[in-house]
């Protein structure tokens, strides 16, 4: 059986959504878990805090290490990393998780948002990855997962919200230019986007633009991107993979009980 014992994963944006459930995942296995978020205090709007995910990871088996990062800050970043190596012994395992999002057309979209959503997607995934990359030289299985949607140049996805759609494209290439950069080093790059719509805080961000019974959990993405950084990282990398056709190679068949409400038609992501 393929686990993730005794790794340490240093996941962005795990203190709510998708991250978190990557965290719980990978907890159940036993691994060490730094948690780098923002919301070291609790969010008017948004569940959930670094503290409040440590106590969850811990409950669930894993070890835990909060950590207040702001990923737009390289010097945090470099402490981050610093005190994840030191406490845990080295990190195993890069998920750039974090991203901020605003479904907004040109004129509707101010600079600062702009500068927010380059800032965290794209430069974000860069300078975790720039930093984590010569502690994962050193690990026997190293992994970067970036949670980005395969490139499509189409006038669909970039005409609608082109700022945010530029954004999380720049998260992909990271992806391409890493793999291609660190491949004779054994460290697998790869990025895993949902197939259908999941259920996250973010939702409420999107003003009700989309219903959750019309979505999948997070554990649904979390389930694949434990199969997926439990493979040989020398035997996978540089791919765009989606979380059912990942479980799909697994032997998954049935994906309903992803659903928030089984049975209900899904909706599929933004960039599928």
């Amino acid at each position: 059986m393929r686990t993730l014992t005794g790794k340490t994963l240093f996941i962005t944006g795990a203190s709510r959504g998708i991250g978190k459930a990557i965290a719980l995942r990978a907890a159940a296995d036993g691994a060490n878990i730094v948690v780098a978020a923002k919301s070291a205090e609790p969010h008017p709007s948004l569940p959930g805090t670094i503290h409040s995910a440590a106590r969850e990871i811990e409950e669930a088996g894993g070890r835990a290490l909060p950590l207040a990062v702001d990923i737009r800050d390289p010097e945090q970043i470099a402490d981050a990393v610093a005190q994840a190596a030191q406490t845990f012994g080295g990190i195993d395992i890069l998920v750039n998780n974090a991203s901020a999002i605003s479904l907004t057309g040109t004129l509707e979209t101010p600079a600062k948002r702009f500068d927010l959503m380059t800032a965290v997607n794209m430069r974000g995934t860069f300078l975790c990855s720039q930093a984590c990359i010569p502690h994962l030289r050193r690990a026997a299985n190293p992994h970067i997962l970036v949670l980005s949607p395969p490139i499509a140049l189409e006038p669909r996805w970039l005409g609608p919200h082109l700022a945010y759609t530029m954004s999380k494209y720049g998260m992909s290439m990271c992806v391409m230019g890493l793999a291609e950069e660190f491949r004779d080093d054994g460290i697998a790059v790869n990025a895993l986007w949902p197939k259908t719509v999941v259920a996250t805080a973010a939702l409420a961000m999107l003003g009700g633009m989309v219903k959750p019974d019309l979505c999948r959990r997070p554990e649904i993405v979390a389930d694949a991107a434990h199969a997926l950084l439990t493979r040989p990282s020398r035997e996978i990398t540089g791919r765009f993979l989606l979380d059912e056709e990942v479980l799909a190679e697994e032997g998954v068949t049935d994906f309903a009980p992803y659903a928030v409400s089984p049975g209900s038609p899904l909706l599929p992501d933004l960039f599928l």
